[in-house]
């Protein structure tokens, strides 16, 4: 994990996506939902949240792909909770796009350290 200041694990339980959702802080764009707590541990969790609305399972997998890989390449402060909710205009839009909107919302949350070079 070069660049990387904390290990990113996934949210796994139903409880955790629950308090992100009730007790964390949102901030959206037309791509993406971004919802962020602290959890007062060393490390980041991430969950991702795509529905039926975003397109046929095929679709939704893809845009799940990216999502992943985008915040496995990002540097996260370690301590927090993240989940992002796709939107269904996610499903039509690239890589990059989907890449500048989530580290936009990542800066604006301030959980955000630098991005990884690959």
């Amino acid at each position: 994990m070069e660049g990387s200041t904390g290990r990113i694990e996934h949210l796994t339980r139903p409880e955790q996506y629950t308090m992100v959702y009730s007790k964390g802080r949102s901030w959206s764009n037309d791509l993406i939902v971004l919802r962020a707590m602290p959890n007062g541990l060393p490390i980041s969790r991430s969950g991702l949240s795509i529905s039926k609305r975003v397109g046929k399972a095929v679709v939704r997998n893809k845009v799940k792909r990216r999502l992943r890989e985008i915040v496995r390449l990002s540097a996260i402060k370690p301590g927090w909770d993240i989940v992002l909710v796709a939107r269904s205009r996610s499903s039509i839009a690239t890589y990059a796009e989907l890449q500048k909107a989530v580290l936009i919302l990542f800066n604006r949350a301030r959980i955000l350290e630098s991005v990884k070079q690959e």
